[in-house]
């Protein structure tokens, strides 16, 4: 098992608009692959290809252990509905969390691991989930939906955060 770094924040590849990928070979496949151990190893429920160091999209996410797992290439939201504020965090801003108002039912689109269309329709925190790693891969970050108030309130905390943990080192 290769344990991917998952990069924080600020690192400018969070920013960065990725890259359709071509074809899913056994590279992507791969990849896909390690991002679920990434993902799973810091117990999150998504993870999008660029906070592992790829400026590709390429997604991957599961909400519950017993969940079925998703795995997306070039993902685009079709479609959405309802409205929902879910308290969200990110693998790549530990310990920081907001409400941010979204879609609560979603329609996406992209490509499985072999290649092939596929459509998945999720509602509440998948629904959520998908959002939130498809912004990863237009380089959005979840707090870009918050008031410019709380975006700095947020990040000031963040900030505060990885000074005392650097003092602690």
């Amino acid at each position: 098992m290769t344990t991917l770094p998952i990069l924080k924040y600020p690192h400018p590849l969070l920013r960065q608009q990725c890259l359709d990928i071509k074809v899913v070979d056994d590279t992507v496949r791969a990849l896909a692959s390690n991002m679920v151990d990434a993902m799973r190893l810091s117990k999150g429920i998504g993870l999008a290809a660029p906070q592992v160091g790829q400026a590709v999209r390429l997604l991957v996410a599961q909400v519950e252990e017993d969940a079925p797992l998703v795995q997306l290439v070039n993902p685009r939201l079709l479609q959405t509905s309802g409205e929902l504020l879910w308290e969200e965090g990110c693998l790549s801003l530990p310990g920081i969390c907001a409400e941010v108002r979204r879609a609560s039912e979603v329609t996406v689109c992209g490509l499985d691991m072999e290649g092939k269309e596929i459509t998945v329709e999720a509602s509440e925190l998948l629904a959520v989930c998908l959002q939130h790693e498809i912004d990863h891969l237009n380089g959005v970050l979840f707090f870009d939906h918050l008031s410019h108030l709380k975006r700095h309130r947020l990040l000031a905390r963040y900030k505060k955060q990885q000074l005392s943990a650097a003092n602690e080192k």
